[in-house]
């Protein structure tokens, strides 16, 4: 008896604690976009995305250590491991690209698709079985995903595109990733940060200002804020049941309504809400479905952040 209380105390306070790392996770990667689209208005996309990528080290560096640089070289399935490193990057680009003219929470109403793109891109890239009640929700989720993008003459945007193409971009990776789910959490985060660290430094040739000590620190510390999200949901996701943290991840639109609103003064409108909205709504279906056809979902369903 008294084992089987101190198994279920012990088992309540992992799930609680998954679900504060869950919520924290979140907010730190809110966090990071925010302070992103405030450096973004400044310097270039390139120049913030190098500098980043050199923060993020200051947190992989200890990892790669105790890990062993030998590892990050001794990788299965090298052309998925470099297609996910494209996916994460192209994921990362375009969204500073789109958050420099477009309010956070439109941005992020695009990447709340993520889990309509995985479901989608499973079926067609995996070969498994999506019934008819989660392609419903998956059209249904499109069909948000358009009246968010609003694709006529008049109110089409390269910035709604980058969103929408980056977006897209995270699905693919989360695809790549339930396939590379062998390899070490270190291992992929390495090297899809040298893959935005690359990149970054290509943009920046003709495009590099001098930032003042605050502004390299605060880029820096973009590095330091994203690594330590990641690390947060991962933790999260072995501490408790993703069906239960899944619902969580959509705090990330409130927290970019709330930052967009006291930080830049952005109120999103009627439609982008009801975008929302219907985007949310079908993504929670999808997960409530896929947890009754396989008992649960799979950690790697849910979306692990925008960048």
């Amino acid at each position: 008896m008294a084992q089987t209380i101190a198994r279920n105390f012990t088992i309540r306070n992992m799930l609680l604690a998954g679900i504060l790392l869950m919520l924290a996770g979140d907010f730190m990667f809110a966090l990071n976009d925010a302070m992103g689209k405030w450096l973004v208005a400044s310097f270039s996309v390139g120049q913030v995305v190098l500098i980043r990528s050199i923060g993020a080290f200051i947190v992989l560096g200890p990892m790669i250590a105790n890990q062993g640089t030998a590892r990050l070289f001794h990788m299965d399935r090298p052309l998925l491991q470099f297609l996910r490193v494209v996916a994460t990057t192209t994921d990362t680009g375009l969204f500073y690209a789109a958050v420099v003219y477009l309010p956070l929470a439109d941005v992020m109403s695009f990447y709340m698709a993520g889990p309509i793109y995985v479901a989608a891109l499973s079926h067609l890239l995996l070969g498994e079985k999506v019934g008819w009640r989660r392609w419903l929700a998956i059209l249904v989720g499109f069909c948000g995903v358009l009246i968010i993008l609003k694709p006529s003459s008049a109110a089409f945007s390269m910035s709604s595109a980058f969103a929408l193409v980056g977006s897209i971009a995270f699905g693919f990776a989360i695809i790549l990733g339930r396939l590379l789910r062998g390899t070490s959490d270190t291992t992929l985060v390495t090297w899809q940060t040298i893959g935005t660290l690359i990149v970054g430094g290509l943009l920046t040739i003709g495009a590099w200002r001098t930032p003042s000590a605050l502004d390299f620190g605060a880029m820096l510390l973009l590095g330091v804020v994203s690594c330590a999200a990641h690390l947060m949901i991962t933790r999260a996701l072995k501490l408790a049941p993703a069906s239960t943290l899944a619902p969580l991840h959509y705090t990330l639109l409130l927290w970019a309504v709330i930052f967009g609103l006291v930080f830049f003064g952005d109120v999103p409108g009627p439609r982008i809400l009801v975008g929302a909205a219907i985007v949310v709504l079908a993504g929670m279906f999808i997960f409530h479905r896929q947890k009754v056809v396989e008992t649960e979902v799979p950690p790697e369903n849910v979306p692990k952040g925008v960048n």
